[in-house]
């Protein structure tokens, strides 16, 4: 989907991030990102597999009956 962008690509989407938002919010913007991003590095780290459920043994299930023969 992006192979086709180019430098030209990048500097055009700058640039209108910077009309949207104005210079001033930028930093703002980028702080909040690298915080929320440290947070859900910290997160991931601190949450085992276990807890998380992804290495947890799935339930077994009661087989249900044989569907009856169609006649």
């Amino acid at each position: 989907m992006f192979s086709n962008l180019t430098g030209w690509h990048s500097l055009i989407i700058l640039a209108i991030v910077v009309l949207l938002f104005g210079s001033s919010k930028l930093p703002a913007l980028a702080r909040s990102l690298g915080q929320s991003t440290k947070i859900l590095k910290t997160e991931m780290q601190s949450t085992t597999p276990a807890e998380s459920g992804l290495d947890a043994p799935v339930a077994a299930t009661p087989e249900s009956p044989e569907p009856a023969p169609r006649l």
